[in-house]
């Protein structure tokens, strides 16, 4: 063979392999390559709304606008970038509500300090002590502390974790909460001086007062509780709604957020269902709820109280959202508050008495 054809043979064999290199990936391995980018990318982006969501930012601010009062292009921006929750202040102390009052510092076993404003009553016929919603702090409760004490009764409001005059930044919507509850309470028996103890929480607050007696022995005298949430998933979900995503994306992004919202603040979302603490609380307890809150559905407050174990009383109020009940409707939040405390709170009294 003449040495030009052995040397265009050589070549010819030198490049087959070549060729069969730059020979393009399956199908599959591209598809599988292309569903692994999208669930770490997803992942990605649910770990950076749950950490927005449980870390407040250290800078003071407004308070973001609600999801459903965004238009359509801003809510997709928000679900894309995610939101900065700056961290709650208190804007505003009792004495703007001619309230006397005394800032306390209220410790706790795992070195967080609770800030408080006690507010005391010459004749006080009990103590109620007041836990705020996610994204509030104390003084947001100031206008039922003030019919509390018009009432009859010294209030205790008190700052969570990662709030207003309290230590640290991070939230666990009613979970770890539970233990401020209970450093609270233990606080609160030192001053109520045997008279009886009443527990208040909007929202977040509810749920981690019904936390806080399942699991942690705190026992009060009686229980008000506003526009608690059912299941943490359930309330994560409704976020979504507002959002205006619909039911499939929401569903499984509501599980990537709960799940990694635990890991980033080490607690098991999935297990934080005020529902279920309920069954393990007999203590008498007033349920209040709106027809219109779409954070804590009419629904959800009545799925809570149907499995309270003790006794239970529920008012919903017609037209209200996710907002202060006593703010909406005055004198109806106020007969029915009222009421529900001269029954059972005389009650508990008289059952101690000798």
């Amino acid at each position: 063979m003449p040495i030009a054809n052995i040397a265009e043979s050589v070549d010819s064999t030198r490049g087959k392999p070549a060729t069969r290199g730059r020979q393009r990936r399956p199908r599959w391995a591209r598809v599988a390559a292309a569903l692994l980018l999208g669930v770490l990318a997803l992942n990605g982006l649910a770990y950076r709304h749950a950490y927005a969501m449980m870390h407040f930012a250290p800078v003071g601010g407004p308070r973001p606008p609600r999801p459903e009062n965004l238009a359509w292009a801003d809510k997709l921006t928000l679900l894309v970038r995610g939101v900065t929750i700056p961290r709650p202040v208190n804007t505003t102390t009792p004495a703007a509500y001619d309230l006397p009052f005394r800032v306390c510092m209220i410790p706790e076993a795992s070195a967080v300090r609770l800030e408080g404003w006690l507010i005391p009553h010459d004749q006080p016929r009990g103590l109620v002590v007041l836990f705020h919603g996610y994204q509030a702090a104390k003084s947001s409760l100031l206008p039922e502390a003030r019919v509390y004490h018009a009432l009859g009764y010294s209030c205790l409001l008190v700052d969570f974790r990662g709030s207003g005059g309290s230590s640290g930044n991070e939230t666990t919507l009613g979970c770890r909460e539970a233990d401020d509850v209970a450093a609270a309470f233990a606080y609160a028996r030192g001053v109520a001086e045997g008279r009886p103890i009443i527990l208040h929480g909007f929202s977040m607050g509810a749920a981690a007062i019904l936390r806080a007696v399942a699991l942690q022995g705190v026992k009060p005298d009686a229980i008000v509780l506003e526009a608690v949430f059912d299941r943490m998933l359930g309330t994560i979900r409704n976020r979504f709604r507002l959002l205006g995503v619909p039911a499939f994306p929401a569903a499984p992004a509501a599980r990537m957020l709960i799940f990694w919202g635990g890991v980033s603040c080490h607690f098991n979302g999935f297990r934080h269902n005020p529902v279920d603490y309920a069954a393990r609380v007999a203590t008498p307890t007033l349920l209040l709820g709106g027809t219109t809150d779409r954070r804590a559905t009419e629904a959800e407050v009545r799925a809570v109280y149907d499995a309270l174990a003790g006794p239970k009383f529920l008012e919903i109020f017609e037209g209200v959202g996710h907002v202060s009940f006593l703010g909406a409707r005055p004198r109806k939040w106020q007969f029915v508050v009222d009421a529900f405390l001269n029954s059972q709170v005389n009650i508990a009294v008289s059952q101690e008495a000798p």
